[in-house]
């Protein structure tokens, strides 16, 4: 019979283990402007905002867009002046990167209409 003190023990591992290995450095990158699904202005400077967690295999992230390289970064939050984009339909991604500059899988990628 379970206790009400391993019941309680065992609802807070349930929940504190996901929230150590985000805090041990978990990689991620997140893409927060622009958002999914933008439109941007083609007459504008558009600006990339990231945050990144390299984890222990990353160094530092790449931007991409449409699949062609198009700036390197080396912190881990800020934002990145996208070049002018053509008008139409863009890819645009940051790809954690080892020292190498190998993609090592931890990605986000966002599309957006130029206009």
């Amino acid at each position: 019979m379970k206790t009400r003190t391993s019941l309680v023990v065992a609802a807070f591992v349930g929940v504190a283990a996901p929230l150590a290995a985000a805090a041990a450095g978990a990689p991620f990158v997140r893409i927060t402007q622009p958002a999914n699904g933008a439109r941007l202005d083609a007459m504008e400077q558009n600006r990339l905002v990231y945050e990144v967690e390299p984890g222990p295999r990353g160094d530092h992230v790449h931007v991409y867009v449409d699949d062609k390289e198009v700036g390197i970064l080396r912190q881990l939050k800020g934002s990145y002046a996208l070049e002018t984009l053509a008008p139409g339909r863009h890819t645009i991604c940051v790809k954690v990167v080892n020292k190498a500059h190998t993609p090592i899988g931890v990605q986000d990628c966002v599309s957006a209409s130029v206009e």
